[in-house]
């Protein structure tokens, strides 16, 4: 009983051992799961083109709105992902938007102003139709966070088919037209369908420019910013006067400046002054002399 006790014991261990393990591994697939999703995220059946299908004419579109680690990369990124894959720029907007400035007042002179801003881009690009795929999973590898995707393909066959009617009725319109010979009369009616054949075959252009080349519009933004700047206090003027003893010392300096710029004048005064010395000298001492004269 004992020893089929312990071995009944050893088996239940082991199964617990096992379904943990087993746990463990399904943690580990459900973690790594949303990391290599990434791409599939951004890439559809829709935007692959099907070579064996003569009968569908597609215009594909992308629109796409994710968070990135910084704007600036990730649009050169972009740009340089779509140079490569053949296509071109059309649109780009790379612009900060400020949520919030708050001042903090660190001296009576100066104020510490913190700016809360994100940094966006706006782009739109045009690539090869059957590049549209590849360039959507190039470009997802920017991708920290993404708040949407959207895949269209939208069946223009029928349009063109109608374009290509109008044409054809437009001509053999002309055609009867000008075989009736109807004078001067048909030149507007002729006018009229050769403006509808116009208009037509503009249209198919057009479509046809679309459908080989697919739209990408890309909406990018990154985790908000801040930027501190040190300003100098331009409310309070006063913060600026100098204090009660500052006051003091610079009206001593100024006082000692004053007496230094007098005794300078007097002394390039020195031949003057000299001059009515002597002059005051020989006053007192002829002076003394009619003195004496009248006393004697």
């Amino acid at each position: 009983m004992k020893k089929s006790f312990h071995f009944s014991m050893f088996i239940l261990i082991i199964f617990v051992l096992w379904a943990c393990s087993g746990n463990r591994q399904e943690e580990m697939v459900g973690t790594a799961a949303p990391e290599s999703a990434t791409k599939e995220f951004t890439s559809s059946s829709a935007a692959i083109e099907n070579p064996e299908d003569s009968i569908h004419q597609f215009i594909r579109k992308a629109e796409l709105k994710f968070k990135v680690k910084n704007v600036v990369n990730s649009t050169y990124d972009i740009e340089t992902t779509t140079l490569k894959m053949g296509g071109f720029v059309t649109y780009t907007n790379l612009s900060s938007s400020i949520s919030k400035v708050s001042h903090t007042a660190v001296s009576s002179d100066s104020t510490l102003e913190t700016t809360e801003y994100v940094v966006s881009n706006s782009i739109t690009v045009r690539v090869p139709n059957t590049k549209l795929d590849t360039t959507l999973m190039l470009i997802s590898r920017n991708i920290e966070f993404l708040d949407y995707r959207i895949i269209s393909a939208d069946d223009v066959a029928l349009k063109i088919l109608a374009n290509t009617l109008t044409q054809k009725r437009a001509k053999m319109g002309m055609s009867r037209i000008n075989q009736n010979n109807n004078g001067n009369s048909a030149v507007d009616i002729i006018t009229n369908l050769q403006s509808r054949a116009d208009d037509a075959m503009i249209a198919n252009l057009a479509l046809n420019d679309q459908i080989q080349y697919s739209t990408i519009q890309l909406s990018i933004y990154q985790r908000e910013s801040l930027k501190r700047e040190l300003i100098a206090n331009n409310q309070n003027i006063k913060a600026y006067e100098p204090g009660f003893g500052r006051k003091l010392w610079s009206s001593i300096k100024y006082g000692w400046h004053i007496l230094e710029a007098f005794v300078v004048f007097i002394i390039k005064l020195w031949g003057i002054i000299l001059f009515l010395i002597i002059v005051y000298i020989i006053y007192r001492q002829i002076r003394k002399n009619k003195k004496k004269v009248q006393a004697s």
